[in-house]
């Protein structure tokens, strides 16, 4: 860490004004002018500063945004325990399965534009899909009964899972969602998920896997750019996402978080080099491979500027991404009971929740989000006008702060609704 942005960081744990290395991610306002209590957010700091005194978290940041400004943003603990670093809000986070929710924009932003239909085949972008296979319970592989479409992938009801445990996927070498190692195109990768059986029939079940993976390969296609340079185009330019890539610049690497895994012992280091609970290849390695489903990094700020966008209808200063029509799409429940129904439902990339009493949840129906396999979360209230998001780097997990997080949150609301 350089001694400039050190000196920023103890400037910001000690309560004496933001680092001044990059902008807030929102405009910045007292938590009593947006309807929440500054003394209950402290109960959410306190509750974060014990994990860590208990040896469960290294560190993380946290945001909570209301009526569009910044309400609360508190870096925690460290981004490096052996360094001693301290956590800094702009740090970098690998930030997995929250990849989807961007590649489930951009997808939205080619249906405005008239490049993609919700209810196109696969095939029409990548015609190895025209005719695939499913494998049952019994082993036997059968035919699809139909095929899979671009809202089959946005709903994760395409029947594609991660292929974990299944022999013809292992041979194939596509199990496992890590891509960041591997030194070929993500449509490579891709096209041979085609020729393996999938794990339903489209629109049977709910099935997380894959999906988002083919959807970034389709946008390739229906964009004709890569998948990094469509996202910088359509999304991460126009919000002013300078942190969120795909692979870390080495000029950047100070700024990249450690993983650890939870133990018996408390937390330990995650090893180096590739694979799921490693600290993966983000700073080295070939670079090669766009993973829409989980290849993302990005900041928690950066992270936040994105879903106030949806928050506010498709539009952040000035800049509109996507129609408050397809947000809206976007946050209904697509699949009815297939995923954790009737309290839970699923959008176009999105976990909705439909019933709160049904859920025990915090949170009021038509709240929306996800979160990562780092152990990071996020949702978007869209009664309460609320944004939180959530970054840690913990794989395997075994603490139950996301549990907590939500009624900490919520009981620093202390204003009903809107403004």
């Amino acid at each position: 860490m350089t001694v400039l942005r050190r000196i920023a960081v103890i400037a910001l744990l000690l309560g004496t004004g933001a680092s001044t290395l990059t902008a807030q991610p929102l405009p910045v306002s007292a938590p009593g002018a947006v309807g929440m209590s500054a003394e209950r957010l402290d109960r959410l700091d306190r509750v974060l500063d014990a994990y860590v005194d208990s040896g469960e978290l290294a560190g993380g940041v946290v945001i909570v945004a209301r009526r569009g400004r910044l309400a609360h943003q508190y870096a925690f603990g460290l981004r490096d325990v052996a360094s001693g670093d301290p956590m800094a809000p702009d740090d970098l986070f690998r930030i997995a399965s929250q990849s989807k929710a961007v590649i489930s924009v951009a997808a939205m932003v080619l249906v405005e534009e008239g490049r993609l239909l919700l209810g196109d085949p696969v095939s029409r972008y990548l015609p190895s899909f025209d005719s695939t296979t499913v494998e049952g319970e019994d082993g036997r592989v059968v035919p699809a009964e139909r095929r899979v479409t671009i809202r089959d992938l946005l709903t994760h009801t395409s029947g594609v899972d991660y292929g974990m445990g299944r022999d013809a996927w292992a041979a194939a070498g596509v199990t496992g969602w890590y891509f960041a190692d591997r030194d070929e195109p993500i449509r490579t990768t891709v096209e041979r998920m085609a020729d393996l059986p999938f794990r339903s029939q489209p629109g049977e079940r709910w099935v997380y896997g894959y999906s988002t993976d083919i959807l970034g390969a389709v946008l390739e296609v229906a964009s004709g750019m890569p998948l990094d340079r469509l996202l910088r185009d359509r999304i991460l330019d126009p919000l002013g996402m300078d942190d969120t890539r795909f692979y870390v610049p080495p000029s950047e690497a100070d700024r990249l978080v450690t993983v650890y895994g939870s133990g018996d012992a408390g937390i330990r280091r995650a090893p180096d080099g590739p694979g799921m609970q490693t600290q993966g290849n983000y700073l080295e390695g070939p670079r090669a491979s766009f993973s829409g489903g989980a290849g993302l990094v990005s900041t928690a700020g950066d992270y936040a500027r994105f879903l106030q966008m949806l928050l506010n209808g498709g539009e952040l200063d000035g800049a509109r991404v996507l129609s408050p029509a397809s947000v809206d799409l976007m946050t209904r429940n697509h699949t009815g009971d297939l995923f954790r129904g009737p309290a839970y439902g699923f959008g176009l990339g999105f976990e909705i929740l439909l019933d709160p009493g049904a859920a025990a949840e915090y949170g009021s129906p038509g709240a929306y989000g996800w979160g990562g396999a780092y152990h990071s979360t996020y949702w978007v209230d869209p009664v309460q006008e609320l944004v939180v998001v959530y970054m840690t780097q913990l794989i395997p997990a075994r603490v139950d702060d996301h549990a907590r997080l939500r009624p900490l949150v919520y009981q620093a609301v202390v204003e009903e609704g809107g403004r």
